[in-house]
């Protein structure tokens, strides 16, 4: 690990712990040339995951544009940001544990869905109207029919 204040290239560890989520470990490190310290984090280098848009395009999964789209959803709804952020969590940690290393945004959007509807119905038929890309108002009134139904 190069030395951020001379340059120099040779440090040794002298104190190593795991973060407060233990998602990265945390390393104390002094310099041999100029002995000052700093800290650098080491992380788990994971695979991307490539999701195929409707267009055939392909992009590489993007947690925050999830994130955005759940939150835009979720506007002015109870639902806690801490719980948002669980579902975008959820949703990449299954992406990255799976075998597949592409998906379509299809079943990106079903997951979300999915996640929203046991949260907040209002939230899951906002994500729904912009994913499915409700064309009218009839298309709107068909979802909100059939999620009444499956409340009864």
């Amino acid at each position: 690990m190069k030395c951020p204040y001379c340059g120099y290239e040779e440090s040794k560890v002298v104190d190593s712990r795991s973060s407060d989520d233990g998602e990265k470990i945390r390393r104390r490190r002094e310099c041999g040339k100029c002995y000052k310290r700093f800290t650098t984090f080491e992380t788990v280098e994971l695979i991307p995951v490539i999701v195929v848009k409707r267009d055939f395009s392909r992009e590489t999964f993007d947690k925050n544009k999830l994130l955005a789209g759940i939150v835009k959803a979720c506007e002015k709804r109870p639902v806690p940001l801490e719980t948002i952020e669980g579902i975008a969590d959820s949703i990449e940690a299954k992406l990255q544990s799976s075998v597949e290393r592409e998906i379509t945004s299809q079943k990106v959007g079903e997951m979300a869905m999915a996640a929203l509807r046991g949260v907040d119905e209002v939230a899951y038929v906002r994500f729904a109207s912009v994913y499915r890309q409700f064309k009218d108002i009839h298309t709107f009134l068909e979802e909100l029919n059939r999620l009444m139904a499956e409340n009864r």
